[in-house]
């Protein structure tokens, strides 16, 4: 299906790969530990948050950017194969994605409406894989305000933004909670991968 531009592959990801996805997201979790980022205003994020790549998305006072390093210091692991398999299925064959940015779902959690625009290179899709509970996906138009429509994301689903739609604002409203039985203590895990470019990670 598309919506706005945004295609929307409907539960593409099988539950036995499902699974598979989970255990290796959970080693780059252990890697490099999720945290709730500091956004420029003060408040903080209700998503918990990681990456892996060769950069790893990060937002505090300074404003939101690219980093090379986790905030603890240490290197951001390599993105699993279970997750670059995807990219190259839905994103490009040609090039690998710079991050993969992990996001962790509580009951409460939301994501307002934004876009991706941190990035130096907008002619490559964004892909993003959903497992888990659903979620209210909202997608609105490439400036902020104005009409949206809504979607619901399932557990093995894979959104793609690219050409005219890469640049949309979009946002998710809330999660089912309880609606998957995939993470056993209930939420969901949000995977997206991007290119990014060479000169994005700045200090």
């Amino acid at each position: 299906m598309r919506i706005r531009g945004v295609e929307i592959h409907k539960g593409v990801i099988g539950a036995g790969d499902q699974l598979a996805l989970v255990e290796s997201l959970q080693s780059v979790a252990d890697a490099a530990p999720p945290f709730s980022p500091l956004t420029p205003r003060g408040g903080r994020m209700s998503v918990r948050m990681t990456s892996a790549g060769r950069l790893g998305w990060y937002a505090d006072r300074r404003g939101y950017r690219y980093e090379a390093l986790h905030p603890d210091g240490v290197a951001w692991p390599a993105i699993p194969g279970t997750v670059l398999s995807i990219w190259r299925t839905y994103g490009s064959e040609r090039r690998d994605p710079d991050c993969c940015l992990v996001n962790f779902y509580g009951k409460d959690a939301r994501m307002g409406m934004h876009r991706d625009a941190d990035e130096r290179d907008f002619s490559w899709p964004v892909v993003s894989i959903s497992l888990g509970d659903s979620a209210l996906f909202r997608i609105g138009n490439l400036e902020r305000g104005g009409s949206t429509e809504s979607t619901w994301l399932e557990s093995g689903d894979v959104a793609v933004m690219g050409g005219s739609a890469r640049l949309l604002f979009h946002g998710i409203d809330r999660i089912r909670y309880g609606s998957s039985e995939l993470l056993p203590g209930g939420g969901r895990i949000n995977v997206t991968l991007r290119v990014v470019g060479r000169d994005a990670c700045r200090k």
